[in-house]
């Protein structure tokens, strides 16, 4: 289900580097090119029917910046949710390729996400980590409904365009010190404000790490089978306090 990118120095490369440019050069009219030009490229070029970007910093959860439509949305709050699926393995790791979620493989390695996804409407899933030299930034996440795989040509497109996200958050992050703080800057679009929030006030309550407050805050939602945000905004509005012994 893995893959490795193509070489960068291959001409070929920098052939399609310049193709996929100029498309997104064309989609912004002249202005910046942002995440969603990027976005609604990778679902163009690569004959999936949704996308979305998340950023994963060390020191906050994963966190949506933008998605084409709500079918991307609703994957990226399962996993969220979850903590698991092929979009969190690329984070750590190389691109997830899934041509068909519903394979054993894929549900012994992603007991929970797997069929919920099914359940959603999507077949395949392609994540493909962003990382500009050392720095790791998120990932790009592309959605299909039918069970396929990506066409070699599809593949090295959308592997250009995740480098050019990762460029594109870069260069926001940089000019917002994001490398100082390890803080997204505030007005680029965060989907789930009050899942940092939760995790804050979990930290303070039960006197543990960011890492281990989110864990319990997931652990929760998932027992109680409810979506990971709907329990942090319980949880910033004091409905809901999650004790030593909650779960």
């Amino acid at each position: 289900m893995d893959e490795d990118k193509p070489r960068r120095g291959d001409p070929m490369t920098s052939e399609r580097r310049l193709r996929l440019w100029t498309v997104l050069g064309d989609a912004a009219r002249g202005g910046a090119i942002t995440i969603d030009h990027v976005c609604a490229t990778a679902v163009s070029v690569a004959g999936v029917d949704s996308a979305a970007v998340a950023v994963v910093l060390e020191a906050t959860p994963r966190e949506l910046v933008y998605a084409v439509d709500r079918t991307a949305v609703e994957l990226e709050d399962l996993t969220l949710t979850l903590g698991e699926g092929p979009c969190v393995d690329a984070t750590t790791g190389g691109p997830v390729l899934v041509a068909d979620l519903r394979v054993p493989e894929c549900r012994n390695r992603w007991p929970a996400f797997a069929p919920a996804a099914v359940l959603a409407g999507v077949r395949a899933v392609f994540a493909l980590p962003l990382r500009v030299g050392g720095i790791s930034l998120g990932v790009l996440d592309l959605y299909r409904a039918r069970a396929d795989d990506l066409a070699a040509e599809e593949l090295a497109d959308v592997l250009v365009l995740a480098d050019t996200a990762g460029a594109v958050l870069l260069d926001g992050a940089l000019r917002h010190g994001v490398a100082r703080d390890d803080q997204w800057p505030e007005g680029t679009g965060l989907h789930h404000p009050e899942v940092h929030q939760a995790t804050g006030m979990i930290m303070v309550q039960l006197g543990v790490p960011a890492a281990v407050a989110l864990v319990r805050l997931r652990a929760y939602a998932y027992s109680q089978d409810r979506r990971l945000r709907d329990v942090a905004t319980d949880v910033v509005a004091r409905r809901l306090r999650l004790g030593q012994d909650t779960w």
